[in-house]
């Protein structure tokens, strides 16, 4: 049913998205599809990376991990934008639809006030990818 499960990755808060995660692995073990790990960086220095290579060869390894580990397909794909903080849900729609994801797992959050007037990221994929969407709190 499903072939490439893509899965957006905040590598600053990977363990904030166990959830998500144990079920986008779940999701592509049975339906032996690919998982791609999607991460969106900019090209200033980071938490998580001094430079735009650097945080892919951080998405590469992780990826690498997470596919030995689970016995599965595993791919990356490092997308660079110029503010991350503005472009992000822009950034993966595109790399969605480059990659042919036909399934994108996220990790989401419990609503809040905040979000009435600026959907998170997730709502904002969920309502504008041509992918299933499988949100996970």
């Amino acid at each position: 049913m499903y072939r490439k499960v893509v899965f957006p990755v905040d590598l600053t808060h990977i363990d904030q998205l166990t959830r998500a995660l144990q079920t986008a692995i779940d999701l592509a073990l049975h339906y032996k599809a690919e998982i791609c790990f999607v991460g969106v960086t900019g090209a200033a220095p980071s938490a998580i990376a001094r430079t735009p290579e650097d945080f892919e060869r951080k998405l590469a390894a992780f990826a690498a991990e997470q596919g030995l580990a689970h016995g599965l397909s595993s791919s990356f794909k490092t997308c660079l934008s110029h503010d991350p903080a503005i472009d992000t849900d822009k950034t993966l729609l595109a790399a969605i639809e480059e990659l042919g994801g036909d399934l994108v797992v996220m990790q989401t959050h419990a609503p809040q006030a905040l979000d009435y007037v600026w959907a998170g990221h997730g709502d904002t994929i969920a309502t504008q990818s041509k992918a299933s969407v499988f949100l996970v709190r």
